[in-house]
């Protein structure tokens, strides 16, 4: 019994019994006498022998420059900023946020170097089995696959990306592949444009050939017409 008293008294937040009602963005985490694992509610009843905790749901940014690899062992950075939060729809989701993160800080260092790590990992895998010109030319489809790679990931944390921005692909200095294909690309697109303004011209000089031509055709008809009157 007295062993019991003094837990009590060590921990304020569950000695006495409390109702605790939470803002939007906070959940209340309940442990301890009477609760299976732990009960996630907005508002509650706390009694002594239960613990609770209150985590913050609101989504946090996170920022990195990804270093990777394309199959050919071409460096290049991916500049990333992803918007990720616990998955406030999904119960289960929530749950395993609960139990595995809610511990830390939502924007805790521990929590950064998780993220980083999944997005880095999955961007360097999927980097190493596409081609530097496969990974330009197919951009969109790079980063979304790089997105639902993340997300799945990230499932079994019960984290959930809100938003994702993938930006340009920039070159490591010394290896200025990117650069030169857009060059390549912007001049592939100059010359397909002359010659397409020249397809043009030539379709406009024959069509007025041809006109010409049946302007004549028809001038000399009416011509032969009028003298046999």
């Amino acid at each position: 019994m007295p062993g019991i008293i003094s837990e009590l008294r060590e921990d304020q937040g569950t000695a006495n019994m409390m109702y605790h009602i939470l803002r939007a963005s906070e959940f209340l985490v309940i442990t301890g006498i009477g609760i299976n694992e732990l009960k996630i509610t907005k508002k509650a009843l706390v009694w002594p022998l239960q613990k609770c905790r209150i985590i913050d749901v609101t989504p946090v940014n996170y920022t990195f420059e990804v270093n990777t690899m394309s199959a050919e062992k071409l460096p290049f950075l991916l500049p990333v900023v992803f918007t990720i939060g616990p998955c406030v729809d999904d119960r289960e989701r929530l749950i395993k946020y609960a139990k595995l993160l809610s511990h830390h800080e939502r924007d805790s260092h521990d929590v950064k170097d998780l993220v980083q790590g999944v997005i880095e990992g999955e961007t360097r895998v999927l980097a190493a089995s596409m081609t530097m010109e496969e990974i330009f030319k197919g951009t969109k489809d790079f980063k979304k696959e790089v997105f639902d790679k993340v997300q799945l990931e990230l499932n079994q944390f019960g984290l959930l990306i809100y938003n994702a921005n993938i930006k340009q692909l920039v070159d490591v200095q010394e290896h200025e592949y990117f650069s030169y294909l857009g060059q390549k690309t912007q001049m592939e697109a100059a010359k397909q444009a002359k010659i397409d303004v020249s397809e043009v011209k030539m379709k406009g000089e024959i069509g007025a050939k041809e006109r010409e031509g049946l302007t004549r055709q028809n001038a000399a008809k009416i011509d032969a017409e009028t003298t046999k009157i």
